[in-house]
């Protein structure tokens, strides 16, 4: 939501230790997000029909149309009978202050999905991505993907903040991949007390996105594999721009795609999202993305990816 004034007009200085105050606002939008189906919904995009896990409330059905629709498999998502789909509520003022609220509501219940029913139904995982959920959902689908010998992808992202360094190293021992910023990156360090070198000792590839920098890829025992950004035709909105990079890559890793050409596409993807407002508002065809990738890493990138896509 949008407030057309200030906020700092609306307090008492002396008054702030009982607050009631009121904003109209002018501008509502909803958005569509959750790193689990931003992810999702990219993979989609590219042709994939990955299949997402959560919990949510009975208000989910449009967006499982949404998701549906665009190549989502929705048939593991845990329906609550108690609460509403999690929800980040934001209103901005005039100054770029901003008064927000998280509502979990359902994702409380992701703790009580079990993946191997999930896992045996669709026929295997390739690989399971655990991303920023509630966190004894994290940890039981961590400690179930080492035990069951899943493939796994740690992805802690937003919930580094509020964890423990006892609480972070379980999450990203034994992945086969881990997903960070450069910050994440360091901060992961900081709490678990790991160095880089013992993280590299026990996750088989470390990605690391880089900002405007591009991406990088350490994978154990060979060369690091440094990606440039694909650039953008404007910058609207960096929200959602890794999740989007994370559906590239992990597309790349399922079409047996190179570290670098992986990359590739999730820096295209990010593209995607970077010029639009909103994590799942972007539009492309398959042929328009093999044009636009040829663009920026050449064609022999674009012949790679060309016989994973269909064009029409």
């Amino acid at each position: 939501m949008t407030f057309p004034g200030k906020f700092t007009e609306s307090f008492v200085a002396d008054k702030l230790d009982k607050i009631s105050v009121s904003f109209l606002v002018n501008e509502l939008e909803v958005r569509r997000g959750g790193v689990g189906p931003n992810i999702a919904f990219g993979m989609g995009c590219l042709g994939l029909n990955p299949v997402l896990v959560g919990a949510v409330g009975a208000d989910f059905a449009e967006y499982q149309a949404w998701l549906e629709r665009h190549g989502v498999n929705t048939s593991a998502v845990h329906v609550s009978e108690l609460h509403h789909t999690a929800r980040f509520i934001c209103t901005t003022d005039t100054e770029q202050n901003q008064i927000a609220s998280f509502y979990p509501g359902a994702m409380q219940e992701a703790v009580n999905i079990e993946l191997k029913p999930i896992v045996d139904r669709v026929g295997g995982a390739d690989v399971v991505l655990i991303g920023a959920n509630d966190p004894g959902a994290m940890a039981r689908h961590t400690a179930e993907c080492r035990d069951r010998g899943y493939d796994f992808a740690a992805d802690p992202s937003q919930q580094l903040a509020f964890m423990d360094g006892k609480d972070i190293s379980p999450l990203i021992e034994g992945a086969k991949y881990l997903f960070t910023n450069e910050y994440e990156g360091a901060l992961i360090e900081q709490k678990s007390g790991l160095s880089t070198a013992d993280i590299s000792a026990i996750v088989q590839t470390r990605v690391t996105t880089l900002g405007s920098q591009g991406a990088r890829i350490e994978r154990r025992g060979q060369s690091p594999v440094f990606v440039d950004v694909c650039k953008p035709d404007r910058i609207a909105d960096p929200t959602g721009v890794g999740d989007a990079f994370r559906s590239g890559y992990l597309t790349g890793m399922g079409w047996g795609l190179s570290d670098e050409r992986a990359a590739q596409v999730g820096s295209l993807m990010a593209t995607y999202v970077i010029e639009t407002v909103g994590t799942q508002e972007y539009v492309f065809t398959h042929k328009s993305f093999l044009t636009r990738l040829a663009q920026n890493y050449g064609d022999a990138a674009a012949a790679d990816v060309a016989t994973h896509l269909v064009v029409t």
